[in-house]
């Protein structure tokens, strides 16, 4: 998909933006704004600056939720308790605020806090990671793999060079030693191996596109028998 002109105007002015801010890396909701101007779906989220706010999200977008620490300082939300999944009540989502301004004032003093993301909780899936890294030599270069175990302990990741055909791009996720997983395991339904395949193709597309993109990871994709969303992503600039 080739995004509109306005989208990909859109997309050059945040990243000029970021980066005249000494960031090298777009925010979450940045990334997931590149990645919707692709045709990637992304998660529902509002942004709160206050408890008060943060309720009001979650009433607006509809319970469960999680809530994240939005930072420009904080790349690795989790590694300082900076996100609570599953928040099904008020009380819940008052208590996780509470909690997450807590952890990361205690982890990372220093850091600058802007407020929350208040993101829908999406349903269970095929849990899988989408990436790309430009390579000195190669060019864009995308990897694609299972996410939880089979990524962190198996290593079981496939490489290839973009951009990739349609076809290219399904072998990619068969080379995969857990790619028995989403054909459907133990009665389980498959994986939406296509919409799979077109994200992949996509994520080579934004690489060649934007030549100040130097990393994107998409960690979880979801997918599911039909479709798939992006609930994180990042997107690291030159």
């Amino acid at each position: 998909m080739e995004p509109r002109r306005e989208e990909k105007d859109r997309v050059i002015e945040m990243i000029g933006k970021a980066r005249s801010q000494g960031r090298k890396f777009l925010m979450e909701d940045e990334s997931k704004e590149v990645l919707e101007a692709y045709g990637i779906s992304t998660t529902r989220e509002l942004f709160a600056v206050n408890e008060d706010e943060a309720v009001k999200s979650a009433e607006k977008i509809g319970f469960p939720v999680v809530l994240k620490v939005y930072s420009p300082e904080i790349v690795h939300k989790s590694d300082v308790g900076g996100v609570f999944i599953g928040l099904k009540t008020v009380g819940e989502v008052t208590e996780a605020y509470r909690k997450i301004m807590e952890n990361v004032s205690m982890k990372r003093p220093e850091a600058k806090v802007l407020g929350i993301l208040v993101q829908e909780m999406v349903p269970k899936g095929y849990e899988v990671i989408v990436g790309a890294i430009r390579d000195a030599q190669f060019g864009p270069v995308l990897m694609f793999g299972l996410g939880g175990v089979f990524v962190e302990v198996l290593k079981d990741v496939s490489f290839k060079l973009a951009p990739l055909s349609k076809k290219e791009a399904l072998e990619m996720i068969k080379e995969t030693k857990g790619f028995k997983v989403l054909e459907g395991y133990r009665g389980e339904e498959p994986a939406d191996l296509d919409a799979l395949a077109e994200v992949i193709i996509k994520v080579g597309k934004i690489t060649a596109d934007l030549h100040e993109v130097v990393e994107i990871d998409i960690n979880p994709l979801i997918v599911h028998a039909k479709g798939l969303i992006a609930v994180d992503a990042r997107i690291v600039l030159s």
